[in-house]
């Protein structure tokens, strides 16, 4: 059962994994300043070593090349995160084009999961159209998106290229980033805390009967420690004067240190054959779970929850079966009553036509989905009846799978595999095919004596409604605690809540 319920910890953990290679981008000043640093940037190549528990995991890379008229910079990331019992290969790439005054020209982004490719093609025309084009399974589609501003990406450029050597203790910056994979902005302020020294290595050499690469020679780097604080939640890293990280670490345990490109990549992909679970020692399904201070039964029809430790009023926790009150939410599965929709298929008009449309991940309006959908509900115009044949098909037909990618509607329809994310996808779109409003929620859900994180959807039939088609449930038991409506870009605010949110079980009911 724990399997079915992984993917959005793992996809939170990636995030956060990423956002240390998005720490030189977030010091972005004045535009003169930028483009009086852009003149003088100079190729550079920064290697880094991740581990966990002790053990390398992975492997990153930030590399910048200057040319007569353009900045390439491309960084790269690989990791191996233990997950019930297996290890997924994650490997993410962003590669950037940009005049020597800084404009961003283009940009491509690509996630690779264990047999999962997600990406995204951009092109900006003036400083006021984006061009996108996303890329999943065999399908591809076209977005253009108006811009109010410059666009400033993660993973973008060093800190030198944004900052111009302008760093002190104490000062603070505002920005916003575009998120080429959620194709989302969001709001950045950072903080500098502190100043030191490190040591690191420079150059590497083999050494022992088994050989490996270890430092031959070290360079002393002078380090800034920043707070990057990003929708409620905020990381640590040290970055050097120019704006390349030195050193960062998570709160599960993720360790990041700049090394020799030998100790970083060759010992990594000696040592990748023969990574196993055992040998990580962790598993980050679990670590990022909540132990419950109660045992709960499969079908709980009401639960209430006194959730302290982190600030509750950015949330979705209140509407439909959920009710808080201070810091104690009360969930209540929906009654019969609620299940009674008040129209007939399709569903049309201003209330229902946000959660109807076709988007860049939930492709409704594909002449496949379409298909399937009508296929599956056939010809009813019951919304209740649809959306409950539409939750048994998805549960019955999707392989339970742990996956690290950007889930995409059409790409589950053909590989019929996934976790969490990848049943609620495709059944926001089927849904939304048919005519029943539909969208993503995300949050916790109890599952044999913890609380993981977790996503479903939620349906409009005389009101909203969850269900559940990775448990197969409908609707879906009230131990889902909902804290964010929305698609991935909401699903980030859930990091937050990892190492800090505390959960006390203070009531549960079950009449079935």
């Amino acid at each position: 059962m724990r399997r079915r319920v992984g993917a959005v910890a793992v996809l939170l953990v990636w995030i956060g994994v990423m956002g240390w290679l998005v720490k030189r981008e977030y010091f972005r000043p004045q535009a003169e300043l930028l483009a009086e640093a852009g003149l003088s940037v100079s190729p550079a190549a920064t290697f880094y070593r991740l581990d966990l528990g002790g053990q390398q995991i992975g492997f990153a890379s930030s590399l910048v090349d200057t040319l007569q008229d353009t900045i390439r910079v491309q960084d790269q990331m690989v990791l191996r995160i233990p997950a019930l019992g297996s290890l997924q290969r994650v490997e993410a790439r962003t590669s950037a084009n940009l005049t020597r005054t800084l404009r961003l020209r283009s940009f491509d982004a690509t996630l690779r999961g264990q047999d999962v490719r997600f990406g995204v093609v951009g092109r900006v025309t003036g400083d006021s159209v984006l061009d996108v084009e996303i890329q999943s399974a065999d399908s591809k589609q076209t977005y253009r998106i108006p811009l109010e501003r410059p666009i400033v990406l993660p993973a973008l450029l060093p800190l030198k290229l944004a900052f111009g050597g302008n760093l002190g203790v104490g000062r603070t910056y505002s920005m916003r980033l575009f998120d080429p994979l959620t194709l989302a902005e969001r709001d950045v302020n950072i903080t500098v805390t502190a100043e030191s020294t490190f040591i690191v290595p420079d150059s590497a050499e083999l050494s022992g009967a088994e050989p490996v690469w270890i430092a031959a020679r070290w360079d002393t780097v002078h380090a800034w420690k920043v707070k990057q604080e990003m929708g409620g939640f905020s990381v640590e890293a040290w970055i050097d004067d120019v704006g390349q990280i030195v050193q960062a670490t998570t709160p599960v345990g993720f360790a990041m240190e700049r090394t020799a490109y030998e100790i970083a990549f060759e010992n990594f992909m000696r040592r990748e054959p023969e990574l196993t679970v055992e040998g990580v020692g962790a598993d980050l399904i679990r670590a990022t779970a909540i132990a419950s201070n109660v045992a709960l039964s499969d079908a709980q029809d009401s639960v209430r929850v006194r959730l302290t430790g982190v600030d509750l009023v950015a949330f979705d926790l209140s509407g439909g079966r959920q009710t808080l009150v201070g810091d104690t939410l009360v969930v209540v599965r929906e009654s019969e009553d609620l299940l009674r929709a008040q129209y007939r298929l399709p569903a049309s008009g201003p209330p229902f036509d946000p959660y109807l449309v076709s988007e860049p991940l939930v492709q409704s309006k594909d002449p496949r989905i379409q298909a399937q959908a009508r296929q599956i509900v056939g010809r009813t115009r019951d919304p209740r009846r649809a959306a409950q044949l539409l939750n048994d098909w998805v549960h019955g037909e999707l392989a339970k799978r742990v996956t690290v990618s950007v889930p995409s509607a059409l790409e589950v329809l053909k590989t019929r595999r996934g976790d969490c994310n990848e049943h609620t996808v495709l059944y926001v779109a089927l849904a939304r095919a048919v005519g029943i409003p539909a969208r993503t929620a995300a949050g916790l859900v109890y599952v044999d004596g913890r609380f993981y994180y977790h996503a479903w959807p939620e349906v409009y039939l005389n009101g909203w409604v969850a269900v559940d088609p990775t448990f197969g449930q409908f609707p879906a038991d009230a131990s889902h605690l909902r804290f964010t409506v929305g698609g991935l870009a909401r699903q980030v605010e859930l990091i937050q809540l990892i190492g800090r949110l505390e959960l006390e079980v203070i009531q549960t009911r079950s009449d079935r």
